[in-house]
């Protein structure tokens, strides 16, 4: 029984251990909850404040009289709320009956309210109820990713040993093994068992240093500085949250699923139908190759793509598409597969080779450029994530010896033609590999086929109907979930649209009218800035940016057209010198060039201006380091221009976006604003919620050919 004795030892061992990591997280949480508390509580006070008083005769089903309580002087819940009952029944009027419905009622309200609100950090209110959030959080934080499994891991032993410790207790003495009937010491020896091979178990993991190491990290005051440790350094971490705020709201998130309803948002699922949300939640997502803390929404993206197989990740810009699908093929690394392959537009590889290898215990290749035979010999041989392009997919030879568990097709949207040479190269593999994720923030941009064609590569056997909107929803609901940034990330700050209308000045207006009788849309675009040192457009871009650098604001500049970018560059030189101006980000530019770029951008202290042509600058690339942007010109598709401002406007964005469209009146800018607003009813009606459709595929077939022909034509006839 020695040997048994001892067993038991190391298992108690284990067991406080995992006790403790278990208080001490609790005891890091409880912060948190306090500071959010408070918090909630004020904005919930606020959003009553604006409801006013005969609301409480809604909830009431009209039982309640409010006019003694009006005739006191009483506007809004709040004012409800901020009394106690015997405070109410001394107004002149109000018994003890209305006193109490009514305060039921504000109670009613600021409970529905309360579940509606969501606490935003904001680093220009560093009040003292906001910076204790902040302080609590930077300790969880701080902890690192490893917190979470260490937790699960020290939750899972607890409650394992909880039951078998007590019955392999006798084991541990000679007289209680001899004393115990032959029931007893049969259960006793079957939890011995139990337990030695929990224990071999957490001996394999080296189980007992991780929760020790996890605990002492929870511990260790990340804060504290100087003589008082006790003083947290408050500035330390506003600095940390605003440099990586993402991970301080994942953090955020946990703690608030933890004690809350643990159960998905309808939003955060994608609107899935019950069944196939149930069969996602259940999958299990293994993330000891992450290096990072996925959302909720995030974890169930990747569970999502495991589910299912072949499916579309539709999610809007700024969520996190990337480290869902990197979260996916980790969770199949963890079980044993050993080769992936991602295909990207040139412009993104370098964002997919930093994110894999930062994100994950994985390993990236680089199979572009001179030394791709290199990178795909030691990505056959050593598995791992290989990156390519479109252009390179079709001359890519890969062994079948190095079978591929998943492929990532990401920009999905560069298929939508299937007679394309790069569509078909990805059809090709599409048939090759088993589980297929496509991702794709705009599955169609001007026709409903698109999407149908993006489906087909997935489940080409599956029927999608156009005939109504909730049939069509139906159908691709089991290939394609989509998230919009409104529902999932309520702690990004809003962005402010702002139209700037100018005029167009003498030599504008005649580069238009010449524009529009020869029949050029591109000229009529860009006719604003034919003369730029009296553009209106570019006095007023200049006055934008001005007030930027007045405020220390960084700006991105945006254009379909590189020579507009060129008198923008000239312009703020000319009427700002000494502006610090990158770019601009054209198509030529190599991915890495471009990288380059917004990396300098992001480092320079302060105010800085980045011009990037909107296809090249759009798609691929996180400058969450500014907060100005400003479009030259409205866009053929709104989905390229959202996409632009998505780059902006995304997780990780900590200060409020300003979003500046330079107009011209009587132009085609305003009849462009027109026929685009149909466009975006239009993606609204099929993508925008991952159950979609309108009832036919002509009706709403929008080229940019025939855009363009029609607002040429409809100007033509306006001017001549």
């Amino acid at each position: 029984m020695t040997t048994a004795k001892a067993d038991l030892h190391r298992a108690a061992r284990l067991s406080a251990a995992a006790l403790a990591l278990l208080d001490d997280h609790a005891a890091a949480v409880a912060p948190v909850l306090g500071a959010l508390s408070v918090l909630k509580a004020e904005l919930v006070r606020r959003e009553l404040d604006g409801i006013p008083l005969a609301r409480l005769r809604d909830v009431t089903g009209g039982r309640l009289r409010v006019t003694a309580l009006e005739a006191a002087g009483l506007n809004s819940v709040r004012q409800v709320l901020d009394r106690t009952a015997y405070l109410l029944r001394t107004l002149p009027g109000v018994g003890a009956q209305t006193a109490a419905q009514a305060l039921a009622a504000a109670d009613q309200l600021a409970r529905a309210v309360e579940a509606t609100v969501a606490v935003r950090i904001d680093i220009a209110r560093r009040d003292a109820d906001t910076t204790a959030l902040v302080v609590a959080l930077h300790r969880l934080v701080a902890a690192g990713p490893d917190r979470r499994r260490a937790l699960a891991a020290a939750g899972e032993a607890q409650q394992r040993l909880a039951l078998l410790l007590p019955e392999a207790r006798p084991a541990g003495s000679r007289v209680r093994m001899l004393l115990a009937g032959r029931r007893r010491r049969e259960a006793t020896v079957a939890a011995v068992a139990s337990v030695r091979e929990l224990l071999a178990d957490a001996e394999e993991r080296s189980l007992l240093l991780t929760l020790t190491q996890a605990s002492a990290d929870l511990l260790r005051n990340p804060d504290t500085a100087g003589p008082d440790p006790a003083r947290p350094d408050t500035d330390r971490a506003w600095i940390d949250f605003e440099l990586r705020s993402a991970d301080y709201y994942a953090v955020l998130g946990e703690v608030v699923e933890a004690v809350e309803d643990t159960a998905a948002h309808a939003a955060t699922e994608g609107h899935l139908p019950d069944t196939l949300a149930d069969a996602v939640r259940a999958e299990h997502l293994d993330d000891t190759l992450l290096r990072v803390s996925l959302r909720g929404y995030q974890a169930f993206g990747a569970r999502f793509a495991l589910a299912r197989g072949r499916v579309i990740l539709g999610d809007e810009m700024g969520l996190g598409k990337t480290i869902q699908a990197i979260a996916a093929m980790a969770h199949l690394g963890a079980q044993g597969r050993t080769h992936f392959l991602v295909v990207c537009p040139a412009s993104v590889l370098v964002n997919w080779l930093r994110e894999i290898e930062s994100r994950s215990a994985l390993r990236a290749f680089r199979l572009h450029g001179q030394e791709r035979a290199a990178a795909l010999a030691a990505w056959t041989s050593v598995g791992g994530v290989a990156v390519t392009t479109y252009d390179a997919l079709r001359h890519l030879d890969v062994p079948e010896q190095a079978a591929v568990g998943m492929l990532v097709v990401d920009e999905a949207h560069y298929v939508k033609n299937p007679a394309a040479q790069r569509s078909q190269a990805v059809a090709r593999w599409t048939d090759r590999v088993d589980r297929v994720l496509f991702l794709t923030g705009t599955p169609m941009e001007n026709r409903v086929e698109e999407f149908r064609d993006l489906v087909r590569y997935l489940q080409p056997e599956l029927e999608v109907p156009y005939t109504a909107p909730d049939r069509f929803r139906s159908a691709v609901a089991p290939v394609y979930l989509r998230r919009n940034q409104q529902d999932v990330l309520t702690e990004l700050p809003e962005a402010v649209h702002v139209d700037e209308w100018v005029d167009l000045g003498r030599n504008e207006r005649a580069a238009y009218r010449e524009a529009v009788l020869s029949g050029s849309f591109m000229a009529m675009r860009r006719a604003a800035y034919t003369d730029p040192a009296a553009s209106a457009k570019l006095q007023r871009l200049a006055e934008i940016v001005e007030e930027a650098r007045d405020s220390a604001l960084k700006v991105v500049v945006f254009s379909c057209f590189r020579d507009v970018l060129t008198a923008v560059q000239q312009e703020l030189g000319r009427r700002l010198p000494g502006h610090r101006v990158l770019g601009p980000i054209a198509g030529q530019l190599s991915a890495d060039l471009r990288q380059e770029l917004v990396d300098e951008f992001s480092a320079t202290p302060g105010h800085a201006v980045l011009l990037a042509q909107i296809q090249a600058g759009g798609t691929g690339l996180n400058i969450q380091a500014a907060s100005v942007v400003v479009l030259c010109e409205p866009q053929v598709k709104p989905t390229l221009e959202s996409q632009a401002v998505g780059r902006v406007q995304r997780m990780g964005q900590v200060r409020r976006v300003q979003v500046h469209r330079l107009l011209a009146t009587d132009s085609v800018d305003q009849r462009l604003l027109e026929i685009l607003g149909g466009k975006e009813r239009l993606f609204d009606a099929y993508a925008r919620r991952s159950e979609t459709a309108e009832s036919s595929p002509e009706a709403v077939d929008v080229s940019e050919r025939s855009l363009a022909l029609r607002i040429v034509e409809d100007e033509q006839l306006r001017l001549v």
